[in-house]
């Protein structure tokens, strides 16, 4: 599913560094298809990131679509320059519409 992609997306992409500087825990309640409860821990050691409450109290919690939620951590990709876009940007900002 898009959102299991995501998370393992995100757990592939955490470094300890990461973790050590965030210090924060974050509970995803998503709605729709592959709705439920979700987290990315960046304060445990080593840092997680999965489907369920979290290994420890959320410092945040975020409720939205699962479908949003997808989107966000795709805009926050092609943002932070962790996407390239080669060619007509317009066209694939249409794309993004799609989604």
């Amino acid at each position: 599913s898009p959102v299991a992609e995501t998370f393992r997306v995100i757990q592939g992409a955490m470094s300890e560094e990461y973790v050590r500087s965030t210090q924060g825990v974050f509970q995803f309640d998503l709605s729709g298809d592959d709705g439920g409860t979700w987290y990315i821990d960046l304060k445990t050691k080593g840092g997680s990131a999965g489907v369920g409450k979290p290994p420890v109290a959320a410092d945040v919690v975020m409720s939205m679509s699962s479908a949003d939620f997808v989107k966000m951590f795709t805009v926050m990709a092609f943002m932070s320059g962790k996407l390239s876009v080669v060619g007509d940007m317009v066209l694939a900002m249409s794309l993004e519409k799609m989604l």
